[in-house]
């Protein structure tokens, strides 16, 4: 049994909404059975928080910077920001100064589907961050993208408002229907 979780009839209780607390990937599996949604993609961890978990916010942008940079500004709350950079390696979506942005604004983790820069400084920051790889080039600062937006990765969708459970492990999601609060029994 994983303490703060409990599944009964498929109705997973995660406790305290507003924010998360981190519960082992393989724990939750174990918990959830068959139907768990776990990400395929092994992302490579850069952040110094190795464990993070929050209420997923998507953004889906190419190599274009400025609209994540604008969300990671506002207030996290324990939430973490995932974006959809198509995959792309060609610039870094995220380097420490948008990530330090986000550590300071209460983020929990960053999940990039793209790239990164300025690793050896992310390794020392107290945030979550996974992404496919690294490249030193900027990405471009437009502003264009989608916020909030469902967003499929690794063969699971992620949905604004999924908890996201993250470790060396992996990624899963709990969707928000599936879960209410722990009544406390």
């Amino acid at each position: 049994m994983v303490p703060g979780v409990t599944v009964s009839a498929r109705l997973i209780r995660l406790g305290d909404m507003s924010e998360l607390t981190f519960t082992p990937t393989a724990d939750l599996v174990d918990e959830i059975g068959p139907d768990v949604r776990s990400c395929d993609i092994q992302f490579t961890q850069y952040g110094g928080r190795r464990e993070f978990a929050g209420h997923v916010v998507t953004v889906r942008c190419f190599q274009d910077n400025a609209l994540l940079k604008s969300i990671l500004g506002e207030p996290g709350e324990g939430r973490v920001l995932v974006i959809d950079g198509a995959s792309s390696l060609h610039t870094a979506l995220v380097g420490d100064v948008i990530a330090e942005l986000g550590r300071s604004n209460g983020w929990s983790g960053i999940v990039i589907n793209g790239a990164v820069r300025d690793a050896s400084t992310l390794a020392t920051l107290d945030i979550g961050i996974k992404a496919l790889g690294t490249n030193p080039r900027k990405s471009t600062k437009s502003g264009v993208g989608d916020r909030d937006v469902p967003i499929e990765l690794g063969g699971v969708v992620f949905t604004p408002g999924d908890a996201l459970y993250s470790d060396a492990d992996g990624i899963v999601l709990v969707a928000p229907e599936e879960s209410e609060p722990n009544s406390g029994s």
